[in-house]
């Protein structure tokens, strides 16, 4: 009888124990961007309109330079052969099937021939403004993304701060330390997610400024070798 009353006040005690101790949370990545109240939210849905604007315009705009960027290495010593020969009309043409800024601004200086130098090195570097602007286009939004996203975010967590504290004032300072521990983690998500954001558009900027730069100095050099061509065809 002894044994048995023993061994209930033993299964009680550890059920008593099993119920006492603390029960580990798990929390999934969607629970912790969504569960920031509506102004959370809302600042979360903002992070992820830019990162994806973001994602496009960096694909879009490699695929662009690398289009730019392909040049066929024969196609200045077809340009030199057509123009040694006076073939103006020829080297035109192959200009116009040749889809790069390169052939661009050959063809505008091709078009100007017959003029002074300067004019044609003039018309070369007015053509070569407008080829860099269309190579950059939309690039700078890219750059402000990398600024803005974690401001946004920086902004989401002084919001949640906020809304932390408040609700220790309204509770005249008698809140639970778990209730404000959420609170503070669900607002710190907000500026995490906006340096996740700001970082991409920041790297990608800079790639694409480098090889928009590889670019531009392609096009200088060629317009350099069609200029010296013109000065000196033989």
């Amino acid at each position: 009888m002894l044994n048995i009353q023993n061994a209930d006040s033993l299964a009680t005690a550890q059920q008593a124990l099993l119920e006492d101790a603390p029960v580990e949370k798990t929390l999934s990545i969607w629970e912790l961007l969504t569960s920031g109240g509506l102004g959370g939210q809302l600042i979360m849905i903002v992070l992820a309109i830019l990162f994806f604007v973001a994602i496009y315009l960096y694909i879009e705009r490699m695929m662009a330079l690398k289009s730019a960027s392909k040049v066929d290495k024969g196609f200045m010593n077809q340009i030199r052969e057509h123009v040694i020969h006076r073939r103006f009309d020829n080297a035109k043409l192959l200009c116009q099937h040749t889809n790069s800024p390169v052939s661009r601004l050959i063809e505008k200086g091709i078009s100007r021939i017959g003029k002074p130098l300067e004019d044609i090195n003039t018309a070369i570097e007015n053509a070569g403004k407008l080829e860099i602007y269309a190579l950059e286009k939309n690039v700078s939004i890219l750059a402000t993304i990398s600024g803005a996203g974690p401001m946004i975010g920086f902004l989401g967590t002084v919001v949640g701060m906020i809304l932390a504290f408040h609700e220790i004032a309204s509770g005249g300072g008698q809140i639970e330390v778990g209730a404000l521990a959420s609170g503070i983690y669900t607002a710190m998500t907000t500026t995490v997610v906006g340096l996740i954001v700001g970082i991409f558009a920041y790297i990608g900027y800079n790639h694409l400024v480098v090889k928009t730069d590889k670019i531009v100095n392609q096009m200088e050099a060629n317009a350099v070798e069609f200029l010296d061509l013109l000065n000196d065809p033989v």
